[in-house]
């Protein structure tokens, strides 16, 4: 293949959805390589509250990276996810999905980073807990030089065409529907 006719973006926006496993170990992959290419990157994650392998793993490498990395772990869980969520009403979980989104928009608007990571964003805009406008907004209003990363099930088909990349990840199989947990270290 030539690629004489080819041109070169400054950022692009990726986005991984699905109902298949496998949005944010990807957008862990992304992580990654923009850190081992020198970019600063911040990963903000929407829904999960709780305590899972890659926040252990994302505050272990943050001192090798030290200012290369800016964590954010908003939401209170999964909204309709019962026990998880139980003790949190709608307003609350709106709440902090609006607090979580702030901190995402400004990070995408101020050229400080070169990838911005919002893992989990389509499910709270699926849930209600975000308006579609709000994916609009952090897509409209990134900065030129920052690529955008959008995690979770349920990207809004109407914003197809505003974005670069998107991988849908397709469930084969997966043993939660025979009534199996999600085991720590594959699933979380």
């Amino acid at each position: 293949m030539v690629f004489d006719d080819f041109q070169k973006k400054d950022s692009v926006i990726v986005v991984y959805t699905g109902d298949g496993k496998g949005k944010t170990s990807a957008s862990l992959g992304l992580m990654t390589r923009a850190l081992g290419t020198g970019w600063k990157v911040a990963f903000i994650q929407f829904i999960k509250l709780w305590e899972v392998g890659e926040h252990r793993f994302i505050q272990s490498i943050m001192p090798i990276y030290n200012n290369k990395i800016t964590f954010y772990k908003g939401g209170l869980g999964f909204f309709q996810a019962g026990e998880l969520s139980s003790k949190s009403s709608r307003e609350d979980h709106m709440k902090e999905a609006k607090k979580t989104f702030d901190f995402a928009l400004k990070a995408v608007k101020s050229g400080d980073y070169q990838l911005v990571i919002c893992d989990e964003i389509n499910n709270a805009v699926h849930d209600g807990l975000l308006d579609i406008d709000c994916l609009k907004q952090l897509i409209g209003e990134k900065h030129s030089n920052t690529s955008l990363c959008l995690t979770g099930r349920n990207f809004p088909d109407s914003l197809f065409d505003s974005v670069d990349i998107v991988t849908d990840m397709t469930k084969v199989k997966h043993h939660f529907d025979d009534k199996m947990l999600a085991n720590e270290g594959i699933d979380y």
